[in-house]
């Protein structure tokens, strides 16, 4: 076994014994044991009592984080035309069409978003294999779908986050970073927990949201009430 360095040690001593927290208090928690050299990511993943190998228990959406991430976004569009000048203008870092297509296949995916026209989706839908199994495909139900591009730019580089439940039923992403204020962070997880819950799929039976923990890259995860951060 491994041996622990003294800053895990202490991180997990501070931890111990401590589950099912208001929001508030997980992340004093979180905030007062990131120790890293780096500004960590608060973290959040919920266990959600769904089984996604079925279409109608499938979650998925995005939610505007009231203080966003902390992370830059690369944002690539597949656009022509006027609304490839609009997504270049609204800041995206990547616009393209059969180019950006070929560039994907190659195997360089430079960005963390990809959003396209409609009509664009006949080239997109070839790289389905390649952005899919990264959640990069772009989805009319997550608004990456639009012939509003230069709105989805700036949402998207705004502090929009995407999610969507895995093979277990696990939602995860990340909420802020440990130098947000504690205020900021919680209102974060607070919006994330909410739109987690508004797109509760018809499929769902018993309970929905079973578990909710929140960690920073680095550290250890604690659990918090989900009543607490479900609270409006």
């Amino acid at each position: 076994m491994a041996k622990l360095g003294k800053r895990t040690r202490a991180a997990r001593e501070a931890f111990e014994g401590k589950e099912n927290l208001s929001v508030e208090e997980a992340v004093s928690l979180i905030k007062s044991n990131a120790n890293a050299k780096f500004d960590e990511t608060v973290e959040i993943s919920m266990n959600l009592g769904v089984d996604p190998r079925h279409a109608d228990q499938m979650v998925r959406g995005v939610v505007g984080l009231p203080n966003g991430t902390g992370k830059t976004v690369r944002v690539a569009v597949f656009a022509r035309g006027a609304k490839a000048d609009e997504a270049t203008q609204a800041g995206a870092d990547i616009v393209g069409a059969e180019d950006l297509m070929e560039t994907i296949q190659g195997g360089t995916i430079d960005f963390d978003r990809c959003i396209a026209t409609p009509d664009m989706m006949p080239i997109v839908g070839r790289l389905g294999k390649i952005l899919g199994p990264r959640n990069l495909m772009p989805n009319p139900k997550v608004g990456t779908v639009t012939m509003d591009v230069a709105q989805a730019v700036k949402d998207a580089k705004g502090g929009q986050v995407q999610f969507k439940a895995e093979k277990a039923g696990v939602v995860h992403a990340g909420v802020g970073k440990v130098s947000f204020d504690e205020a900021k962070l919680v209102e974060n997880i607070k919006a994330f927990v909410g739109a987690v819950s508004a797109a509760k799929p018809a499929g769902a039976k018993g309970t929905y949201m079973k578990k909710i923990s929140v960690s920073s890259t680095m550290g250890p995860g604690v659990s918090i009430s989900v009543d607490d951060a479900a609270a409006r």
